[in-house]
């Protein structure tokens, strides 16, 4: 069919972005690193003697050396059926801080 109202590959095939269900080995490799440079930039800041709010609630966040692998690459959900789902599906994961979870989880 033409015009306005031809097939496309959503219409024909489903969700167009899928997301998988599990992070691949690369992007657990990534995420690992990316916790890493914010703990070495944490660090500079603190050895530069600036002292401000935001720091010290930065400096109780657990390291990345000392963080379990469950709550590196999950987190908690009330909705999943284990109360944890994958870090990659919350929006924006890159930029949030997700490196606490509830006492218990």
């Amino acid at each position: 069919m033409l015009g306005a109202f031809r097939q496309t590959q959503v219409s024909l095939g489903g969700l167009l972005w899928k997301t998988p269900w599990k992070l691949s080995p690369t992007r657990k490799a990534n995420a690992r690193k990316r916790l890493k440079r914010v703990d070495s930039v944490i660090e500079a800041v603190r050895a530069s003697g600036v002292e401000c709010a935001s720091l010290v609630k930065a400096l109780e966040l657990p390291k990345e050396h000392e963080m379990p692998a469950r709550d590196k690459y999950t987190v908690f959900t009330r909705h999943a059926r284990g109360y944890r789902k994958g870090i990659h599906k919350v929006p924006k994961w890159t930029r949030l801080t997700l490196r606490t979870n509830p006492t218990g989880f």
